[in-house]
């Protein structure tokens, strides 16, 4: 499975953007796109990468980290193997790298370890 994130840029505070990760290939265990759990992630420089958001393979379920809780959203569109990040009200502590990345099983995690495939990173800059 390939993981390609788009979307990253600079805003001014209180904007928004919307992240995209787009899913190739087929992994090695034949498993669909709508079987794996989706999840982003962020590094911010000199701070160690935390955990965004989560959303479970149908869509249904989600969890989010506290800082972004009511500000980010999650959701995915399995017809297209896209998974998105809807990021509103942005603040300059939400500046980082952003990557997205794929685990197998409908099992939410915000654990890094438990996420296989990992995208490149879209690099996301909010001023204030």
């Amino acid at each position: 499975v390939q993981l390609q994130a788009s979307g990253g840029g600079l805003v001014q505070a209180g904007g928004s953007l919307r992240l995209s990760c787009a899913a190739s290939g087929r992994a090695a265990s034949g498993r669909t796109f709508s079987s794996w759990g989706m999840g982003w992630f962020r590094q911010a420089p000199g701070k160690e990468q935390e955990f965004v958001a989560s959303v479970s393979g149908s869509g249904g379920r989600t969890i989010y980290a506290d800082s972004v809780k009511g500000r980010f959203t999650i959701s995915r569109d399995n017809a297209k193997k896209t998974v998105y990040l809807q990021m509103n009200s942005l603040k300059p502590e939400d500046t980082a790298v952003y990557y997205c990345a794929a685990r197998s099983g409908t099992v939410l995690s915000t654990s890094k370890n438990d996420y296989l495939y990992w995208g490149q990173g879209t690099e996301v800059t909010v001023s204030s």
